[in-house]
Protein backbone atom coordinates (compact mmCIF):
# COMPACT_ATOMS: atom_id res chain seq x y z
CA UNK A 1 0.00 0.00 0.00
CA UNK A 2 0.82 3.78 -0.39
CA UNK A 3 -0.31 7.09 1.11
CA UNK A 4 -1.03 10.45 -0.21
CA UNK A 5 1.97 12.99 0.08
CA UNK A 6 1.49 13.84 3.81
CA UNK A 7 2.58 17.64 4.81
CA UNK A 8 3.96 19.16 7.95
CA UNK A 9 6.41 21.65 8.76
CA UNK A 10 7.24 21.90 5.89
CA UNK A 11 8.34 18.38 5.16
CA UNK A 12 6.40 16.21 2.53
CA UNK A 13 6.12 12.36 3.68
CA UNK A 14 5.02 9.54 0.86
CA UNK A 15 5.32 6.03 2.28
CA UNK A 16 5.20 2.57 -0.29
CA UNK A 17 4.92 -0.24 1.82
CA UNK A 18 5.95 -3.63 0.37
CA UNK A 19 5.82 -7.47 1.95
CA UNK A 20 9.27 -7.41 3.57
CA UNK A 21 10.15 -3.51 2.98
CA UNK A 22 8.87 0.06 3.05
CA UNK A 23 10.14 3.17 1.24
CA UNK A 24 10.00 6.55 2.29
CA UNK A 25 10.32 9.79 -0.22
CA UNK A 26 10.64 13.17 1.27
CA UNK A 27 10.43 16.72 0.20
CA UNK A 28 10.99 20.03 1.74
CA UNK A 29 9.78 23.62 1.27
CA UNK A 30 12.63 26.09 -0.14
CA UNK A 31 12.56 28.15 2.92
CA UNK A 32 13.11 24.81 4.53
CA UNK A 33 16.08 24.06 3.40
CA UNK A 34 18.03 26.42 4.86
CA UNK A 35 20.26 24.87 7.59
CA UNK A 36 18.89 21.35 7.00
CA UNK A 37 21.42 18.51 7.53
CA UNK A 38 19.23 16.04 7.11
CA UNK A 39 16.25 13.71 8.43
CA UNK A 40 16.28 11.62 11.55
CA UNK A 41 13.44 8.98 10.88
CA UNK A 42 11.53 7.51 13.79
CA UNK A 43 9.48 3.91 13.48
CA UNK A 44 6.64 2.43 15.20
CA UNK A 45 5.70 -0.69 15.24
CA UNK A 46 1.69 -0.72 16.25
CA UNK A 47 1.22 -4.48 17.09
CA UNK A 48 3.76 -4.21 20.02
CA UNK A 49 3.79 -0.16 20.50
CA UNK A 50 7.58 -0.40 19.58
CA UNK A 51 9.60 2.95 18.86
CA UNK A 52 13.01 2.93 17.44
CA UNK A 53 14.92 5.45 15.03
CA UNK A 54 16.03 4.21 11.60
CA UNK A 55 19.53 3.93 11.41
CA UNK A 56 22.34 5.21 8.95
CA UNK A 57 26.15 4.28 8.57
CA UNK A 58 27.45 7.39 7.73
CA UNK A 59 28.78 10.22 10.42
CA UNK A 60 29.83 13.39 10.13
CA UNK A 61 33.64 14.29 9.47
CA UNK A 62 35.52 14.60 12.92
CA UNK A 63 33.15 12.84 15.38
CA UNK A 64 34.30 9.90 16.87
CA UNK A 65 32.93 6.75 16.32
CA UNK A 66 33.42 2.84 15.67
CA UNK A 67 34.04 2.53 12.01
CA UNK A 68 31.25 0.79 10.47
CA UNK A 69 28.93 1.42 13.02
CA UNK A 70 25.26 1.84 12.67
CA UNK A 71 23.89 5.07 14.51
CA UNK A 72 20.52 6.05 15.35
CA UNK A 73 19.27 9.19 12.85
CA UNK A 74 18.60 10.96 15.58
CA UNK A 75 22.04 11.19 16.15
CA UNK A 76 23.39 11.14 12.77
CA UNK A 77 20.31 12.18 9.98
CA UNK A 78 20.15 10.57 6.74
CA UNK A 79 21.17 13.17 3.92
CA UNK A 80 18.94 11.40 1.28
CA UNK A 81 15.36 12.48 0.02
CA UNK A 82 14.46 8.55 -0.14
CA UNK A 83 15.19 6.05 2.41
CA UNK A 84 13.86 2.33 2.94
CA UNK A 85 13.26 -0.05 5.95
CA UNK A 86 13.75 -3.79 5.30
CA UNK A 87 13.21 -4.79 8.85
CA UNK A 88 9.59 -5.15 8.81
CA UNK A 89 7.37 -7.92 8.39
CA UNK A 90 4.43 -8.85 6.78
CA UNK A 91 0.85 -7.96 7.49
CA UNK A 92 2.04 -5.24 10.21
CA UNK A 93 1.39 -1.63 10.40
CA UNK A 94 3.78 0.64 10.80
CA UNK A 95 4.16 4.48 11.57
CA UNK A 96 6.96 6.46 10.16
CA UNK A 97 7.27 10.32 11.51
CA UNK A 98 10.22 12.08 9.27
CA UNK A 99 12.01 15.25 11.31
CA UNK A 100 13.66 17.93 10.24
CA UNK A 101 17.28 17.94 11.52
CA UNK A 102 18.81 21.58 11.96
CA UNK A 103 21.48 22.91 14.45
CA UNK A 104 25.06 21.30 14.03
CA UNK A 105 26.64 17.76 14.07
CA UNK A 106 27.91 18.16 17.92
CA UNK A 107 24.30 19.90 18.59
CA UNK A 108 21.27 19.09 17.04
CA UNK A 109 17.72 20.10 16.74
CA UNK A 110 15.27 17.82 15.68
CA UNK A 111 12.08 19.04 14.93
CA UNK A 112 8.45 17.84 14.14
CA UNK A 113 7.62 16.46 11.23
CA UNK A 114 4.64 14.27 8.62
CA UNK A 115 4.08 10.70 10.06
CA UNK A 116 2.25 8.05 7.67
CA UNK A 117 1.50 5.21 8.73
CA UNK A 118 0.92 1.85 6.41
CA UNK A 119 0.19 -1.66 6.32
CA UNK A 120 3.14 -4.21 4.79
CA UNK A 121 1.34 -6.47 2.61
CA UNK A 122 0.31 -10.09 3.39
CA UNK A 123 1.34 -13.55 2.75
CA UNK A 124 -1.82 -14.66 3.51
CA UNK A 125 -4.92 -12.71 2.78
CA UNK A 126 -6.05 -11.26 -0.95
CA UNK A 127 -5.32 -11.75 -4.57
CA UNK A 128 -1.80 -11.51 -4.42
CA UNK A 129 0.79 -12.57 -2.54
CA UNK A 130 4.21 -11.69 -4.06
CA UNK A 131 7.69 -11.95 -1.85
CA UNK A 132 11.63 -11.83 -2.88
CA UNK A 133 14.47 -13.56 -1.56
CA UNK A 134 16.91 -11.03 0.37
CA UNK A 135 19.73 -12.43 -2.08
CA UNK A 136 22.63 -10.77 -0.55
CA UNK A 137 25.27 -13.05 1.08
CA UNK A 138 27.89 -10.93 -0.85
CA UNK A 139 26.93 -7.86 1.83
CA UNK A 140 27.92 -5.92 4.41
CA UNK A 141 24.63 -7.26 6.65
CA UNK A 142 25.51 -10.68 5.79
CA UNK A 143 29.31 -10.09 6.55
CA UNK A 144 28.15 -8.85 9.92
CA UNK A 145 25.36 -11.85 10.98
CA UNK A 146 27.49 -14.32 9.75
CA UNK A 147 31.31 -13.39 10.22
CA UNK A 148 31.78 -16.41 11.96
CA UNK A 149 30.71 -18.58 8.80
CA UNK A 150 32.94 -16.58 6.63
CA UNK A 151 35.95 -17.07 9.41
CA UNK A 152 35.50 -20.71 9.16
CA UNK A 153 35.37 -20.50 5.16
CA UNK A 154 38.28 -18.14 5.26
CA UNK A 155 40.01 -21.19 7.30
CA UNK A 156 39.10 -24.09 4.99
CA UNK A 157 40.11 -22.07 1.64
CA UNK A 158 43.72 -21.73 2.88
CA UNK A 159 43.94 -25.02 4.08
CA UNK A 160 42.59 -26.53 0.97
CA UNK A 161 40.09 -28.17 2.12
CA UNK A 162 36.30 -28.24 1.51
CA UNK A 163 33.84 -24.99 1.91
CA UNK A 164 32.03 -25.34 4.78
CA UNK A 165 27.94 -25.48 4.00
CA UNK A 166 25.86 -22.51 4.94
CA UNK A 167 24.47 -22.89 8.30
CA UNK A 168 20.87 -22.99 8.44
CA UNK A 169 20.21 -19.73 10.08
CA UNK A 170 22.09 -18.13 7.26
CA UNK A 171 19.88 -19.77 4.56
CA UNK A 172 16.94 -19.03 6.30
CA UNK A 173 18.42 -14.85 6.47
CA UNK A 174 19.13 -15.32 2.52
CA UNK A 175 15.49 -16.95 1.41
CA UNK A 176 13.46 -14.30 3.91
CA UNK A 177 10.61 -16.24 3.70
CA UNK A 178 10.56 -17.15 -0.14
CA UNK A 179 10.93 -20.86 0.68
CA UNK A 180 8.52 -20.92 3.00
CA UNK A 181 6.05 -19.57 0.32
CA UNK A 182 6.99 -22.40 -1.94
CA UNK A 183 6.54 -25.11 0.57
CA UNK A 184 3.43 -23.66 1.57
CA UNK A 185 2.04 -23.70 -1.51
CA UNK A 186 2.58 -27.10 -1.80
CA UNK A 187 0.63 -28.33 1.91
CA UNK A 188 -2.40 -26.67 0.58
CA UNK A 189 -2.32 -30.01 -1.13
CA UNK A 190 -3.53 -32.16 1.68
CA UNK A 191 -5.14 -35.01 0.67
CA UNK A 192 -6.97 -36.92 -3.19
CA UNK A 193 -9.28 -33.83 -2.88
CA UNK A 194 -6.01 -31.93 -4.37
CA UNK A 195 -4.25 -31.88 -6.68
CA UNK A 196 -0.87 -29.43 -7.92
CA UNK A 197 0.50 -29.25 -11.14
CA UNK A 198 4.19 -28.17 -11.85
CA UNK A 199 6.18 -26.78 -14.75
CA UNK A 200 9.53 -26.46 -13.73
CA UNK A 201 12.95 -25.92 -15.56
CA UNK A 202 15.35 -27.22 -12.80
CA UNK A 203 14.45 -29.20 -10.10
CA UNK A 204 17.39 -29.78 -7.37
CA UNK A 205 16.42 -28.28 -4.02
CA UNK A 206 15.91 -31.00 -1.55
CA UNK A 207 13.54 -29.02 0.23
CA UNK A 208 11.13 -28.64 -2.68
CA UNK A 209 11.53 -32.73 -3.75
CA UNK A 210 10.81 -33.72 -0.31
CA UNK A 211 7.53 -30.98 -0.32
CA UNK A 212 6.38 -32.74 -3.54
CA UNK A 213 7.15 -36.42 -2.54
CA UNK A 214 4.96 -35.73 0.65
CA UNK A 215 1.99 -34.23 -0.99
CA UNK A 216 1.79 -37.67 -3.68
CA UNK A 217 2.20 -39.55 -0.16
CA UNK A 218 -0.62 -38.00 1.50
CA UNK A 219 -2.77 -39.12 -1.69
CA UNK A 220 -3.03 -35.98 -3.28
CA UNK A 221 -2.57 -35.66 -7.21
CA UNK A 222 0.59 -34.71 -8.16
CA UNK A 223 1.93 -34.17 -11.99
CA UNK A 224 5.21 -32.85 -13.43
CA UNK A 225 6.07 -31.56 -16.48
CA UNK A 226 10.01 -30.79 -16.40
CA UNK A 227 12.56 -29.54 -19.12
CA UNK A 228 14.40 -32.25 -21.31
CA UNK A 229 16.75 -32.72 -24.16
CA UNK A 230 19.13 -35.40 -25.43
CA UNK A 231 22.51 -34.80 -23.78
CA UNK A 232 21.88 -32.03 -21.58
CA UNK A 233 23.01 -32.33 -18.22
CA UNK A 234 20.14 -30.48 -16.78
CA UNK A 235 18.01 -32.90 -17.71
CA UNK A 236 19.91 -35.77 -16.16
CA UNK A 237 19.74 -33.64 -12.80
CA UNK A 238 15.73 -33.65 -12.96
CA UNK A 239 15.34 -37.48 -14.13
CA UNK A 240 17.72 -38.04 -10.93
CA UNK A 241 15.71 -36.06 -8.54
CA UNK A 242 11.90 -37.39 -9.96
CA UNK A 243 13.48 -40.97 -9.75
CA UNK A 244 11.01 -41.80 -6.81
CA UNK A 245 7.40 -40.21 -8.44
CA UNK A 246 5.90 -42.82 -10.23
CA UNK A 247 6.48 -42.85 -14.67
CA UNK A 248 2.32 -41.71 -14.81
CA UNK A 249 2.88 -38.59 -13.32
CA UNK A 250 5.71 -36.60 -14.72
CA UNK A 251 6.31 -36.28 -18.48
CA UNK A 252 9.25 -34.66 -19.94
CA UNK A 253 9.41 -31.59 -22.25
CA UNK A 254 11.41 -32.65 -24.93
CA UNK A 255 12.85 -29.08 -26.51
CA UNK A 256 15.73 -27.81 -28.60
CA UNK A 257 15.43 -25.10 -26.83
CA UNK A 258 14.78 -24.65 -22.69
CA UNK A 259 11.14 -25.50 -20.70
CA UNK A 260 11.83 -22.36 -18.62
CA UNK A 261 8.59 -22.45 -16.41
CA UNK A 262 8.69 -21.99 -12.60
CA UNK A 263 5.08 -22.75 -11.90
CA UNK A 264 2.78 -24.80 -10.48
CA UNK A 265 -1.35 -25.04 -10.39
CA UNK A 266 -3.35 -26.06 -7.04
CA UNK A 267 -6.74 -27.30 -7.90
CA UNK A 268 -9.75 -29.26 -6.11
CA UNK A 269 -10.42 -32.47 -7.47
CA UNK A 270 -14.18 -33.56 -7.51
CA UNK A 271 -15.35 -36.38 -9.32
CA UNK A 272 -12.03 -36.31 -11.46
CA UNK A 273 -12.66 -32.85 -12.30
CA UNK A 274 -9.98 -30.42 -11.60
CA UNK A 275 -10.85 -26.91 -11.03
CA UNK A 276 -8.25 -24.60 -10.28
CA UNK A 277 -7.70 -22.25 -7.46
CA UNK A 278 -4.18 -20.23 -7.31
CA UNK A 279 -1.43 -20.57 -9.02
CA UNK A 280 2.90 -19.89 -7.78
CA UNK A 281 4.54 -18.50 -10.79
CA UNK A 282 7.80 -16.28 -10.96
CA UNK A 283 11.67 -16.25 -11.88
CA UNK A 284 12.57 -18.96 -8.95
CA UNK A 285 14.25 -22.15 -10.03
CA UNK A 286 13.87 -25.00 -7.34
CA UNK A 287 17.66 -25.30 -6.88
CA UNK A 288 19.93 -23.12 -3.74
CA UNK A 289 21.02 -20.60 -6.24
CA UNK A 290 17.28 -19.53 -7.09
CA UNK A 291 16.08 -19.84 -4.13
CA UNK A 292 19.13 -18.66 -1.48
CA UNK A 293 21.64 -16.53 -4.03
CA UNK A 294 19.85 -14.87 -7.11
CA UNK A 295 17.64 -12.29 -6.26
CA UNK A 296 13.91 -14.00 -7.08
CA UNK A 297 10.42 -13.13 -6.84
CA UNK A 298 7.72 -15.67 -5.92
CA UNK A 299 4.31 -14.68 -7.07
CA UNK A 300 0.60 -16.47 -5.72
CA UNK A 301 -2.53 -15.43 -7.33
CA UNK A 302 -5.22 -16.42 -5.65
CA UNK A 303 -7.67 -16.47 -8.80
CA UNK A 304 -9.56 -19.38 -10.54
CA UNK A 305 -9.24 -17.73 -13.86
CA UNK A 306 -6.09 -17.06 -14.21
CA UNK A 307 -5.03 -20.30 -12.54
CA UNK A 308 -7.27 -22.33 -15.26
CA UNK A 309 -5.73 -20.72 -17.87
CA UNK A 310 -1.87 -21.71 -16.03
CA UNK A 311 -3.92 -25.56 -15.98
CA UNK A 312 -4.87 -25.08 -19.37
CA UNK A 313 -1.37 -24.84 -20.48
CA UNK A 314 -0.29 -27.47 -18.26
CA UNK A 315 -2.26 -29.36 -20.14
CA UNK A 316 -0.89 -29.03 -23.03
CA UNK A 317 2.17 -29.54 -22.09
CA UNK A 318 1.95 -32.82 -19.84
CA UNK A 319 0.00 -34.42 -23.23
CA UNK A 320 3.36 -34.33 -24.76
CA UNK A 321 2.68 -31.78 -27.44
CA UNK A 322 5.86 -30.98 -29.54
CA UNK A 323 6.61 -27.45 -29.21
CA UNK A 324 5.41 -26.49 -32.66
CA UNK A 325 1.79 -27.35 -31.64
CA UNK A 326 2.53 -25.73 -28.49
CA UNK A 327 3.61 -22.71 -29.99
CA UNK A 328 0.53 -23.17 -32.32
CA UNK A 329 -1.87 -23.38 -29.59
CA UNK A 330 -0.76 -20.21 -27.89
CA UNK A 331 -0.83 -18.25 -30.80
CA UNK A 332 -4.56 -19.01 -30.70
CA UNK A 333 -5.74 -18.94 -27.47
CA UNK A 334 -3.10 -16.79 -25.67
CA UNK A 335 -3.31 -13.08 -27.78
CA UNK A 336 -1.91 -10.27 -26.32
CA UNK A 337 -4.90 -8.23 -24.78
CA UNK A 338 -3.61 -4.98 -23.34
CA UNK A 339 -7.57 -4.46 -22.20
CA UNK A 340 -7.18 -6.73 -19.05
CA UNK A 341 -5.80 -5.27 -15.73
CA UNK A 342 -4.11 -9.02 -15.02
CA UNK A 343 -2.59 -11.00 -18.36
CA UNK A 344 -1.11 -14.04 -18.18
CA UNK A 345 1.04 -14.30 -21.27
CA UNK A 346 2.75 -17.84 -22.51
CA UNK A 347 5.42 -18.92 -24.88
CA UNK A 348 7.03 -19.84 -27.59
CA UNK A 349 4.60 -18.11 -29.67
CA UNK A 350 5.01 -16.45 -33.38
CA UNK A 351 5.47 -12.72 -34.75
CA UNK A 352 7.30 -11.44 -31.39
CA UNK A 353 3.86 -9.81 -30.06
CA UNK A 354 4.41 -10.20 -26.25
CA UNK A 355 8.08 -8.38 -26.99
CA UNK A 356 6.37 -6.05 -29.11
CA UNK A 357 3.76 -5.62 -26.56
CA UNK A 358 6.76 -4.96 -24.03
CA UNK A 359 8.18 -2.07 -25.93
CA UNK A 360 4.68 -0.71 -26.20
CA UNK A 361 4.04 -0.66 -22.56
CA UNK A 362 7.64 1.13 -21.72
CA UNK A 363 7.12 3.42 -24.67
CA UNK A 364 4.08 4.97 -22.92
CA UNK A 365 5.83 5.69 -19.80
CA UNK A 366 4.94 9.17 -18.43
CA UNK A 367 6.57 9.18 -15.32
CA UNK A 368 9.26 6.41 -14.62
CA UNK A 369 10.87 3.19 -16.13
CA UNK A 370 12.35 0.44 -13.33
CA UNK A 371 13.68 -2.88 -14.34
CA UNK A 372 15.59 -5.78 -13.22
CA UNK A 373 16.41 -8.20 -15.31
CA UNK A 374 18.92 -11.05 -16.32
CA UNK A 375 20.93 -12.12 -19.42
CA UNK A 376 20.94 -10.30 -23.03
CA UNK A 377 17.41 -8.49 -23.65
CA UNK A 378 15.84 -8.06 -27.04
CA UNK A 379 17.48 -5.08 -28.41
CA UNK A 380 14.75 -3.07 -29.63
CA UNK A 381 13.24 -3.73 -25.60
CA UNK A 382 16.71 -2.87 -23.96
CA UNK A 383 16.55 0.36 -26.16
CA UNK A 384 12.99 1.41 -25.01
CA UNK A 385 13.69 0.26 -20.90
CA UNK A 386 16.94 2.77 -21.49
CA UNK A 387 14.94 5.45 -23.27
CA UNK A 388 17.17 9.07 -25.03
CA UNK A 389 19.63 10.68 -22.59
CA UNK A 390 18.60 12.90 -20.27
CA UNK A 391 14.57 12.32 -21.51
CA UNK A 392 11.84 13.08 -19.37
CA UNK A 393 11.11 9.73 -17.77
CA UNK A 394 12.83 8.91 -14.60
CA UNK A 395 14.71 5.21 -15.20
CA UNK A 396 16.75 3.36 -12.99
CA UNK A 397 17.35 -0.49 -13.97
CA UNK A 398 19.98 -3.75 -13.61
CA UNK A 399 21.03 -5.93 -15.75
CA UNK A 400 23.16 -8.90 -15.06
CA UNK A 401 24.91 -10.54 -17.58
CA UNK A 402 26.93 -13.35 -17.26
CA UNK A 403 30.05 -11.16 -16.93
CA UNK A 404 28.65 -8.25 -14.71
CA UNK A 405 26.13 -6.13 -13.33
CA UNK A 406 25.09 -2.93 -15.34
CA UNK A 407 23.17 0.11 -14.03
CA UNK A 408 21.00 2.40 -16.34
CA UNK A 409 19.36 5.66 -15.01
CA UNK A 410 17.66 8.64 -16.60
CA UNK A 411 21.52 9.89 -17.61
CA UNK A 412 22.60 7.05 -20.00
CA UNK A 413 25.98 9.24 -19.51
CA UNK A 414 26.45 8.32 -16.31
CA UNK A 415 25.78 4.08 -16.90
CA UNK A 416 27.91 1.71 -14.37
CA UNK A 417 29.22 -1.50 -14.24
CA UNK A 418 29.39 -2.88 -10.44
CA UNK A 419 31.04 -5.09 -8.61
CA UNK A 420 28.87 -8.40 -7.45
CA UNK A 421 31.26 -8.52 -4.51
CA UNK A 422 33.56 -6.02 -2.61
CA UNK A 423 36.61 -6.72 -0.35
CA UNK A 424 37.22 -3.63 1.26
CA UNK A 425 36.48 0.39 0.11
CA UNK A 426 34.91 1.86 3.23
CA UNK A 427 35.44 2.84 6.79
CA UNK A 428 35.32 -0.13 8.50
CA UNK A 429 34.30 -2.98 5.78
CA UNK A 430 33.88 -6.13 6.28
CA UNK A 431 34.99 -8.58 4.25
CA UNK A 432 32.53 -10.36 1.57
CA UNK A 433 32.23 -13.63 0.65
CA UNK A 434 30.38 -15.99 -1.54
CA UNK A 435 31.41 -19.05 -0.36
CA UNK A 436 29.30 -22.32 -0.68
CA UNK A 437 27.70 -20.79 -4.27
CA UNK A 438 27.62 -21.41 -7.99
CA UNK A 439 27.67 -19.10 -10.65
CA UNK A 440 27.51 -15.25 -11.09
CA UNK A 441 24.41 -14.58 -11.92
CA UNK A 442 23.26 -12.68 -9.07
CA UNK A 443 19.78 -11.11 -10.26
CA UNK A 444 18.01 -13.35 -11.86
CA UNK A 445 14.68 -12.00 -11.92
CA UNK A 446 12.50 -10.69 -15.47
CA UNK A 447 10.87 -7.09 -13.95
CA UNK A 448 9.81 -4.08 -15.59
CA UNK A 449 7.90 -1.62 -14.26
CA UNK A 450 6.52 1.62 -15.62
CA UNK A 451 4.86 4.60 -13.91
CA UNK A 452 5.50 3.02 -10.55
CA UNK A 453 5.17 6.53 -9.24
CA UNK A 454 1.60 7.67 -10.51
CA UNK A 455 -1.66 6.19 -9.47
CA UNK A 456 -1.55 3.34 -12.32
CA UNK A 457 1.46 1.71 -12.28
CA UNK A 458 2.10 -1.20 -15.06
CA UNK A 459 4.43 -4.23 -14.11
CA UNK A 460 5.66 -7.12 -16.26
CA UNK A 461 6.93 -10.23 -14.02
CA UNK A 462 7.45 -13.71 -14.50
CA UNK A 463 10.33 -16.29 -16.09
CA UNK A 464 10.41 -14.80 -19.19
CA UNK A 465 13.74 -13.37 -20.33
CA UNK A 466 12.71 -10.22 -21.99
CA UNK A 467 14.95 -12.15 -24.84
CA UNK A 468 13.88 -13.33 -28.52
CA UNK A 469 14.78 -16.93 -27.66
CA UNK A 470 12.18 -16.86 -24.86
CA UNK A 471 9.23 -15.37 -26.86
CA UNK A 472 10.06 -17.73 -29.93
CA UNK A 473 11.76 -20.71 -28.84
CA UNK A 474 11.35 -20.99 -25.18
CA UNK A 475 8.58 -22.61 -22.93
CA UNK A 476 7.72 -19.33 -20.62
CA UNK A 477 5.19 -17.89 -18.77
CA UNK A 478 4.34 -13.72 -17.72
CA UNK A 479 2.28 -11.53 -16.09
CA UNK A 480 0.76 -8.29 -16.69
CA UNK A 481 -0.55 -6.29 -13.77
CA UNK A 482 -1.97 -3.26 -14.41
CA UNK A 483 -3.59 -0.51 -12.14
CA UNK A 484 -2.64 -2.62 -8.81
CA UNK A 485 -0.36 0.16 -6.99
CA UNK A 486 -0.64 -2.15 -3.67
CA UNK A 487 1.12 -5.16 -5.47
CA UNK A 488 3.26 -2.73 -7.70
CA UNK A 489 4.60 -1.18 -3.87
CA UNK A 490 6.14 -5.09 -3.29
CA UNK A 491 8.12 -4.90 -6.63
CA UNK A 492 9.07 -1.01 -6.73
CA UNK A 493 10.75 -1.30 -3.23
CA UNK A 494 12.52 -4.59 -4.12
CA UNK A 495 13.77 -3.52 -7.74
CA UNK A 496 15.09 0.19 -5.33
CA UNK A 497 16.43 -2.03 -3.17
CA UNK A 498 18.63 -4.16 -5.32
CA UNK A 499 19.40 -0.91 -7.50
CA UNK A 500 20.64 1.49 -4.30
CA UNK A 501 22.76 -1.81 -3.05
CA UNK A 502 24.53 -2.11 -6.35
CA UNK A 503 24.96 1.43 -7.20
CA UNK A 504 26.35 1.77 -3.90
CA UNK A 505 29.01 -0.72 -4.53
CA UNK A 506 29.59 1.06 -7.47
CA UNK A 507 30.37 4.12 -5.90
CA UNK A 508 32.91 2.18 -3.84
CA UNK A 509 34.71 0.26 -6.12
CA UNK A 510 35.44 3.43 -8.14
CA UNK A 511 37.03 4.72 -5.29
CA UNK A 512 39.64 1.87 -5.21
CA UNK A 513 40.51 1.74 -8.65
CA UNK A 514 41.66 5.38 -8.37
CA UNK A 515 44.74 4.66 -7.22
CA UNK A 516 44.57 6.22 -4.05
CA UNK A 517 43.41 4.33 -0.62
CA UNK A 518 39.63 5.07 -0.60
CA UNK A 519 38.20 7.93 2.11
CA UNK A 520 35.54 7.44 3.82
CA UNK A 521 32.15 8.14 3.16
CA UNK A 522 30.81 11.02 5.64
CA UNK A 523 28.06 13.50 5.80
CA UNK A 524 27.94 16.82 4.88
CA UNK A 525 28.04 19.30 8.04
CA UNK A 526 25.79 21.92 6.04
CA UNK A 527 23.03 22.22 4.04
CA UNK A 528 24.87 21.64 0.30
CA UNK A 529 24.03 18.52 0.29
CA UNK A 530 20.80 19.45 -0.64
CA UNK A 531 21.84 20.99 -4.00
CA UNK A 532 22.06 18.14 -6.10
CA UNK A 533 18.46 17.29 -5.59
CA UNK A 534 17.17 21.17 -5.81
CA UNK A 535 19.09 21.43 -9.80
CA UNK A 536 22.33 20.54 -9.14
CA UNK A 537 22.02 16.81 -10.35
CA UNK A 538 19.17 16.15 -12.93
CA UNK A 539 18.49 12.97 -11.71
CA UNK A 540 18.45 13.81 -8.13
CA UNK A 541 15.99 16.93 -8.45
CA UNK A 542 13.76 14.75 -10.78
CA UNK A 543 13.64 11.94 -8.34
CA UNK A 544 13.04 14.04 -5.07
CA UNK A 545 9.77 15.32 -6.14
CA UNK A 546 8.08 12.69 -8.44
CA UNK A 547 8.99 9.49 -5.44
CA UNK A 548 7.09 12.46 -3.23
CA UNK A 549 3.87 12.39 -4.83
CA UNK A 550 4.04 15.56 -7.04
CA UNK A 551 2.04 15.84 -10.37
CA UNK A 552 5.73 16.78 -12.10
Amino acid sequence: MRTSPIQENGITLKAYAGTTGVMLAMNADENKRAGLLGFAIERLRVGNNKRDWLEGGLQFPGVVHTPGELVASNRTPIQKFRWSDYSVYPDEEYTYTVHPFYGTPLQPRVEAGPAATVRTESLQSGEHHVIFNRAAAASQAFSRRFKNFIDQADAARKAKQPAPALPPEALNWLTRGLLDQILNFIRRAQDPNWAIDIAIYEYELPAIIQEVEAAHARGAKVRIVFHAKPNDPQTAVNIQNLASLPNSIKRPRITHKICHHKFIVLSQVAGGVYQPCAVLCGSTNFTENGVYRQANVVHVVERTDLAREYLDLFEDLFRGDDVKSTKKYIDQTNPMDESRSLFAGFSPRSGLVDLKEFIRIVNGARRDVLFCTAFNLYDPLQQALLGQPHDAILRYGLQNTRSKITGFHSDRTAEFTASAMLSGGLEGWLKESTVGQKGNILIHTKIAIVDFTSDSPTIISGSHNLSKPASNGNDENFLILRGLPGVCDVYGCELMRLYDHYRFRFHVAGQSKAGVAPRPLTLTPDDSWTIPYFGGDPLKSLDRPRFAGEAI
